[in-house]
């Protein structure tokens, strides 16, 4: 595990007043992802928000980087290979300073950088132009191994949709990152349970998730990917070594988690919200996340 930790303990005025902050601008990515889902007309709202914990701790206390120097040899990398969930990552580099807050509200229009699916060439602070699902992970494969043969200390984040590991791409990218124990590199899943075609164990079953990484020579990690505790917890956990196993953190989390009548449910994948509907959900989610009921949605 890593020798000194990076967070302040549980419990200490310090760590709430940390998650408080990672819970608003987790709130921030909610918001921003249903504004600028009606400027375009469309837009990916539940696969962004099971990720939103995650965008927030990773943009406002794991990752390294510079938003005033974007191409920083030194920086942390981060793959967002579940590309269509980048509704929800713009806001955030504006928010930390890669660029102006206000380009965004031309989302998608003509002319606009901002795409649907991020493109390196024309924003700063995407390390890769993600889209067809399942190629984030090689890619972070080869970013780990530049850090090598560079000698730079930077790490790579990749994150995944459980729906894209039916890609038998990631699995060759997962035997090569154990093959050159690239240990700079830690993968996360979204693990929402939901593709856009259904439930991922009916579509194509990837349990026991946690076994098979195993099985290819990664260290697993569990946790509750809405609970920023433990968010930052598994950070603090994560192997430093740059040689060694890859890590993976398996992030159980709820497909929709914010708005009750998205949550656990596919024909949110794509939506866009009218009228009472659109205002309803931003009083939704400026209220908060909310328990879920016993025996509520599934992922």
């Amino acid at each position: 595990m890593s020798t000194s930790s990076k967070y302040p303990p549980r419990g200490t005025p310090e760590r709430e007043q940390l998650v408080e902050r990672l819970r608003d601008r987790a709130k921030f990515v909610r918001l921003e992802t249903v504004r600028l889902t009606r400027i375009a007309g469309a837009g990916h709202y539940t696969s962004t928000f099971s990720a939103a914990e995650l965008f927030a701790a990773l943009y406002y206390a794991e990752l390294r980087y510079r938003p005033d120097e974007p191409d920083w040899p030194d920086r942390d990398r981060f793959v967002l290979s579940k590309g269509h969930a980048a509704i929800g990552l713009y806001p955030v580099l504006a928010d930390v300073g890669f660029f102006d807050g206000a380009l965004l509200d031309d989302y998608t229009r003509l002319d606009s950088s901002f795409g649907d699916h991020p493109d390196m060439r024309k924003i700063d602070g995407i390390d890769f132009s993600s889209g067809s699902l399942g190629h984030g992970l090689s890619v972070s494969v080869g970013m780990a191994l530049g850090a090598r043969v560079q000698g730079r200390p930077f790490r790579v984040y990749c994150m995944m949709g459980d729906g894209e590991l039916a890609e038998g791409q990631i699995w060759e990218a997962a035997m090569a990152a154990r093959q050159f124990e690239l240990g700079a590199l830690v993968g996360i899943v979204d693990r929402n349970h939901l593709s856009i075609d259904g439930d991922t164990e009916s579509v194509m079953g990837v349990e026991p998730l946690a076994a098979r990484f195993e099985s290819f020579g990664w260290k697993v990690f569990q946790i509750d990917g809405h609970d920023l505790d433990e968010i930052l917890d598994v950070f603090d956990a994560l192997e430093t070594a740059a040689v060694g196993p890859p890590q993976v953190v398996i992030a159980d989390t709820v497909k929709g988690r914010g708005v009750r009548r998205m949550e656990g449910d596919r024909e949110w994948h794509v939506g866009n919200l009218q009228g009472t509907d659109y205002d309803d959900v931003i009083a939704e989610i400026e209220c908060g996340l909310q328990p879920l009921a016993a025996g509520g949605a599934d992922g």
